[in-house]
């Protein structure tokens, strides 16, 4: 019988919470390892499992020979952030999964890198994996380069999969309030009121984070034909849709919501602004092709349509009693808690804990 043991990089976040789930449910018995920066950002209780003492700095090839695969979540987000440059924030995202990576290969585990469909950036066509990237912020560009560090570590015997993943939205015990979707629903359940960064225009493609988690959990099994390049788009194509539909959308699952433009002097305006969106306009607009994905995965079924998904969230939020105050907790904003951290000295300036 094959290991059943998959080491989640990043447990604590968003995906890797949600994750974690997924596989026990699989049967699969996870190990963590996290730094800890957003572990309290948490909507409901999530399930425990054991964290290796060590970090990403100093874990070895004995550490990760017994795993199936590891699932490299482990990356800074949500760009501009404080006053560290970009190489401060990124270059040691890009170090550590490139030695992660090259220990699978070692060790022949399977290696399974989460990236963004946002590294397309700008375009005014539907674009595939064979297009060129587009990247936009360093957020974005770190996830290029960490994707052309793994494609110069693949070879016959070792095929890391690179999943560019759209725009997720979804609940996760440990919930993000910073991406569109979930941000959308907190403000329209609590305040009957969604407060737009931008004109609305700019086209995205979303998925649900059960999905992607569903998704990730038949990479670690999949049969790789030799020398294959596994880089897919995750996501369907009817999810591309401009911010503004998405608020739409939202305002009619709510009743009594509307829909507003960020005002300088709303209660939480911090956590919900966008630095990178100027004078109302986001230039980062894009739509993604999943035909690659469809090919790879053809019995993979979305089970429900989107705006199914975000009724279905709602009514999620609702059971676990999202507030006005929860909403606000900057736990859930991945830039305010770091900026938090490095303002009251609990983590330098190369966001190790003090």
């Amino acid at each position: 019988m094959k290991k059943r043991k998959i080491l989640v990089i990043g447990h604590q976040g968003y995906i890797g919470s949600k994750l974690i789930e997924v596989l026990n449910k699989n049967g699969y018995v996870c190990f963590g390892l996290d730094k800890g920066y957003f572990k309290n950002g948490i909507l409901y209780d999530p399930t425990e499992i054991k964290s290796l003492n060590k970090d990403v700095w100093t874990i070895d090839e004995k550490d990760i020979a017994s795993f199936q695969a590891v699932i490299m979540l482990a990356a800074m987000s949500n760009d501009p952030f404080g006053n560290l440059s970009a190489d401060d924030v990124y270059n040691p995202t890009r170090l550590y999964t490139k030695r992660i990576a090259k220990i699978c290969k070692k060790t022949n585990v399977r290696f399974i890198f989460p990236s963004s469909c946002s590294i397309y950036g700008v375009s005014n066509k539907v674009v595939s994996e064979t297009d060129n990237t587009n990247p936009q912020t360093p957020y974005s560009l770190n996830k290029v380069q960490i994707e052309n560090d793994l494609e110069d570590l693949s070879d016959s015997n070792f095929t890391p999969i690179i999943l560019r993943l759209a725009t997720l939205f979804g609940s996760s015990p440990r919930i993000r309030f910073d991406l569109v979707i979930n941000m959308f629903c907190g403000m329209a359940i609590t305040n009957k009121k969604i407060l737009l960064n931008s004109n609305g225009l700019a086209w995205r493609p979303y998925v649900n984070i059960l999905d992607v988690c569903n998704i990730i959990t038949k990479c670690i099994d999949i049969k790789i034909k030799n020398k294959e390049k596994v880089v897919l788009n995750v996501g369907r194509e009817e999810n591309n849709m401009q911010v503004i539909k998405i608020a739409e959308i939202i305002k009619n699952k709510v009743k009594g919501c509307e829909i507003e433009n960020l005002s300088k002097t709303e209660n939480g305006q911090s956590l919900f602004s966008d630095k990178k969106i100027q004078d109302g306009h986001d230039k980062r607009t894009y739509r993604v092709n999943f035909s690659k994905f469809r090919n790879f995965f053809p019995e993979y079924k979305f089970d429900t349509s989107l705006e199914d998904d975000i009724e279905n969230f709602i009514d999620q939020l609702k059971h676990y009693g999202l507030t006005k105050k929860l909403l606000l907790k900057k736990d859930f904003y991945r830039l305010q808690q770091l900026d938090y951290l490095l303002s009251t000295k609990k983590i330098d300036n190369k966001l190790e804990w003090l």
